[in-house]
């Protein structure tokens, strides 16, 4: 086989190699959306529970503050993918709340995810 077929069939190989590992990839992590579902049930199940105040809540984005072990954290979690699960009026949740938090990372939490919830009810008037 001559230099110039041999050289034309690694760069084919190495092509090859590289959309391989794209596609793994891609496969591995997937959408940004399941990569974050999959952090908040892993908080979840292996979360601590703890108290935060929820300072101001959207209708896609709660802010919150939380304390863990002398260390103060000030925090906010996407809930686009949770809205059902949320009050009509999103205001209505600032206050005192339960979170869970990763042990190994306390700056890991959530207030709510597909399995729990931390958010106390809101007053009905």
């Amino acid at each position: 086989m001559s230099p110039g077929v041999e050289v034309a069939a690694l760069g084919v190989l190495a092509a090859g190699l590289v959309a391989l590992a794209i596609y793994i990839a891609l496969r591995v992590h997937g959408t940004p959306e399941k990569r974050e579902r999959k952090r908040r049930l892993s908080v979840h199940r292996l979360g601590r529970l703890g108290d935060a105040t929820i300072t101001e809540a959207t209708d896609s984005v709660i802010y919150y503050s939380y304390s863990i072990r002398g260390v103060h954290y000030t925090a906010s979690q996407d809930v686009t993918a949770l809205r059902e699960q949320l009050p009509a009026e999103p205001e209505r949740l600032i206050g005192i709340a339960s979170l869970k938090y990763s042990p190994n990372n306390p700056a890991n939490s959530i207030l709510i995810c597909e399995e729990w919830s931390g958010l106390r009810a809101p007053n009905i008037e």
